[in-house]
């Protein structure tokens, strides 16, 4: 018997399945949330959260209370590579060279330009309790720990699942009109047929989260992720990544690490922690009285990506749908951004105001953009290899030769200049990974709900490292300070709570006040206004609007409730409420209706 009901229910109580919750309780959509687990994740997992990220949390008041306690911008300024931590070698712990890393500390232009928010960084097992108090803030009732999906059934008009209270090993019956699998993979997706495919894992790789006081040995203060070519151990990844975990100090000052290696045994053969440490403490040049381990766990480099985003009325998303390595951060944030998207569109189908095809563009623009994340993650990853050919490593060489090799990037010698600038050119090229502004934040929709613009696809000065701001549509709403009445917010925020915006020029009032009819006679939420630097119900106020906007005096530019540009138009035509009437109709997939 169905014991409860709501609009939306969630599957999985991590990053994703809460921030669904988040995002559908700040449009005023009803939901409930179950998860397999009695807590929050106590392993640190994922930490970066980037800007789109960021902006989204800000959205419902989260982000001040995740920047109030992440690592400070001057301490994730870079990511570097270094000759192991300590050791008897006269190189140990030498910096072979380092790039900029997210935003560089608040000093790089275009991520200043692009967002109001600077990324974030955070352990997820210290994350998930600030996001889950949030959540439960919002949505008190909504959130439902150590409680197992166990299956469901779906009809025309909505789900059934069924649940166990697994304290009482009570099981109920929950009645939603949709669903949303957050489950990291673990079962909704298998029960629907769904499948992640991909290659086989690549390495087979361990990470150890210990405490220690590593204040006088990790070099680079500015420095988040420290990557590790240890020639007494191996080359990458063989020699590992460490990361600060805070939780209160940062820097080298963090009181907790976590650090990332192939495992020693790349068998099939259970676990053998004994092993790891002893790696660890070979590659760290540590003692083990001089660390004291929290936590080990295993995974493995592998990318997937799930041949399908729904199964009639459920809908995956995060890990159920994607699998990539750590590389450049995207797992947890493209999960995020997964049910931004999905959100909006769900909140229309439950008020009649789209039609099916609306949700049909989950999948079409989401899986394209994971796709992209799966192969840039993996390329990201065997990128780290290019510095050990630099450097003249090989397994093939003695640890003497390969010290010997490596030593040549530090000393004096002219005939050593052309390895110097082929290990800096190896290093820059890690920037794919760490300041990839167009993969993390520019990502575009090529098809979907919008209106393409008729014009050849934009061809970007560089697919990864440039993130061009634009007005066309399937490309996110630029960022630009405004003001109204002395009040100063960014444009995109304007679409908070699940609201449309259509933006007119500052001689397009025709179009605003149509707009308004339009959202009178269909109670579509639509903020419509005018722009422009001088004239308009909100002012640019550093002219970057009026730079971007391509539509002038006259025009419209029509964004999404999930910050993308839907519509796009230069001109002023005779009847704009008929041609914002065939707008929305396709944006929703329903037509609209004329007051």
């Amino acid at each position: 018997m169905v014991e409860k009901h709501t609009e939306v229910l969630i599957i999985g109580g991590g990053v994703v399945g809460m921030s669904a919750s988040m995002i559908l309780r700040h449009m005023g959509v009803d939901s409930l949330l179950y998860t397999y687990y009695p807590g929050t994740s106590p392993h640190p997992k994922s930490h970066i959260l980037n800007q789109r990220s960021m902006e989204i949390f800000d959205e419902f008041g989260l982000a001040e209370k995740i920047y109030a306690v992440s690592t400070p911008a001057p301490s994730m300024r870079a990511a570097g590579w270094y000759a192991g931590l300590k050791g008897e070698h006269p190189c140990a712990g030498r910096e072979i060279g380092r790039v900029e890393a997210w935003g560089a500390g608040c000093e790089d232009p275009d991520y200043d330009l692009a967002s109001p928010c600077r990324p974030g960084n955070y352990p997820q097992m210290y994350l998930e309790p600030i996001i889950s108090d949030h959540a439960r803030e919002m949505s008190p009732e909504g959130l439902h720990f150590y409680h197992e999906y166990l299956d469901h059934t779906q009809d025309e008009d909505g789900v059934t699942a069924r649940i166990r209270d697994r304290e009482t090993d009570r099981v109920f019956e929950v009645r939603a009109k949709y669903m949303i699998a957050a489950d990291g993979g673990k079962t909704v997706g298998a029960q629907l047929g769904i499948e992640r495919k991909g290659q086989d894992p690549v390495a087979r790789m361990v990470s150890i989260h210990f405490a220690a006081d590593l204040s006088q040995i990790a070099h680079g203060e500015d420095v988040l992720t420290r990557f590790f070519i240890n020639p007494d151990v191996g080359g990458s990844w063989t020699s590992g990544v460490m990361i600060p975990e805070g939780p209160t100090r940062w820097g080298r000052d963090s009181e907790e690490w976590v650090l990332h290696m192939r495992n020693p045994d790349q068998s099939d053969a259970p676990l053998d922690t004994d092993a790891v440490l002893a790696r660890m403490q070979q590659l760290l040049g540590l003692g083990p009285d001089e660390v004291d381990v929290i936590h080990v766990s295993e995974w493995a480099i592998l990318g997937l990506l799930a041949d399908s985003y729904s199964r009639g009325r459920v809908f995956l998303a995060g890990d159920s749908c994607k699998v990539h390595p750590p590389t450049g951060g995207l797992g947890m944030n493209s999960g995020v951004q997964d049910v931004y998207n999905l959100c909006w569109k769900l909140k229309l189908s439950l008020s009649g105001q789209a039609g099916g095809e609306l949700l049909a563009t989950y999948e079409q623009e989401r899986r394209p953009v994971a796709e992209a994340n799966v192969k840039a993650a993996l390329a990201n990853a065997a990128n780290h290899f290019k510095i050990d050919a630099a450097l003249g490593l090989s397994d093939e060489n003695s640890r003497e030769q390969n010290w010997a090799n490596m030593a040549r990037l530090w000393d004096a010698d002219p005939a050593h200049d052309g390895l110097r600038e082929q290990v800096y050119k190896a290093v820059q090229v890690q920037r794919l990974g760490f300041r990839h502004h167009n993969i993390e934040y520019g990502y575009t929709y090529r098809d979907g709900a919008l209106i393409p613009d008729g014009m050849p696809p934009h061809e970007p000065l560089h697919d990864i490292l440039v993130y061009e701001p634009s007005t066309r549509p399937g490309h996110p709403l630029p960022h630009a300070w405004i003001s109204r009445n002395g009040a100063r917010l960014s444009l995109p925020a304007l679409v908070s709570g699940g609201h449309f915006l259509v933006i007119a020029g500052e001689e397009g009032r025709d179009w605003a006040t149509a707009a308004k009819a339009l959202a009178e006679s269909t109670g579509l939420p639509i903020r419509a206004f005018t722009l422009g630097l001088l004239e308009g119900d909100y002012l640019d106020l550093r002219g970057v609007w009026t730079r971007l906007r391509r539509t002038g005096r006259h025009g419209v530019v029509v964004v999404r409730p999930d910050r993308y540009v839907a519509f796009h138009c230069d001109t002023r035509p005779t009847d704009p409420r008929a041609r914002l009437d065939e707008v929305f109709a396709r944006i929703t997939g329903k037509p609209g209706a004329r007051a």
